[in-house]
């Protein structure tokens, strides 16, 4: 299997910190953001790594990361997106590094401690997504379920019918490059990840389950300081 983390975006929500550089090159305690899902990825035997990246600074990975050998990493690769086109769009840009590999993609500003070891080892087909409960899931990608059985995933309901939110992390067959050529844009103009895991919904090929662990979307201010609080007192 091998890594993906996506790093694009403009990163609006922490003005005027990424007016300067990427938010996943912000700190998080005493390290920086993208560090951590790194070492996520790394901690389960994924060494073989791809970030795509966006925006004005993107150069700035390669001065931190080089290439990724003192992070545990034995082939750290970067692409470049160069518009805002969504999580899928971003993935897409992928396709020749992980070749005919299952992938486990994250988003950059995810943080969490919890092992993925044990899923990566087990993978064998379809998809897996990773959730959590969380307060406020109309801010999510939320999980509809009838029984234990997931129905489809709502994306930032007004409604949300369960409290189980999609975090950024998710894992996928190579048909994950079968399906990116036919999604649509959403009215956000973007290829929505969620329209993917749908499709694997449909079809029968998804699995989910909770993380095993502490988990944040570290996109705010708030976060941010939450983020470095938590890696502060472990």
């Amino acid at each position: 299997m091998k890594g993906i983390l996506l790093c694009g975006g403009f990163g609006t929500r922490l003005l005027p910190m990424t007016r300067v550089t990427n938010k996943h090159l912000l700190p998080v305690y005493d390290q920086p953001v993208i560090h951590y899902p790194i070492r996520t990825l790394v901690e389960a035997g994924i060494d073989q790594i791809m970030i795509v990246t966006g925006g004005e600074s993107p150069g700035h990975f390669l001065q931190l990361l080089g290439n990724g050998k003192h992070l545990g990493v034995t082939e750290l690769n970067y692409t470049y997106q160069d518009k805002v086109g969504g999580i899928a769009h971003a993935l897409a840009l992928a396709r020749d590094f992980a070749n005919s590999d299952a992938i486990c993609v994250m988003l950059g500003d995810n943080i969490t401690d919890a092992s993925l070891k044990q899923d990566v080892e087990s993978f064998k087909s379809g998809a897996k997504i990773f959730v959590q409960e969380v307060p406020d899931p109309e801010r999510y990608g939320v999980l509809r379920l009838e029984g234990n059985s997931l129905i489809e995933i709502m994306e930032k309901p007004k409604n949300p019918p369960t409290n189980l939110a999609v975090t950024g992390i998710y894992m996928y067959d190579p048909e994950v490059w079968d399906i990116l050529p036919t999604l649509k844009p959403s009215m956000r103009g973007e290829l929505e990840i969620t329209d993917v895991n749908n499709y694997y919904i449909q079809k029968g090929k998804m699995k989910w389950t909770l993380l095993n662990g502490w988990w944040i979307d570290a996109g705010t201010h708030d976060a941010l300081l939450e983020a470095s609080n938590y890696m502060a007192g472990k």
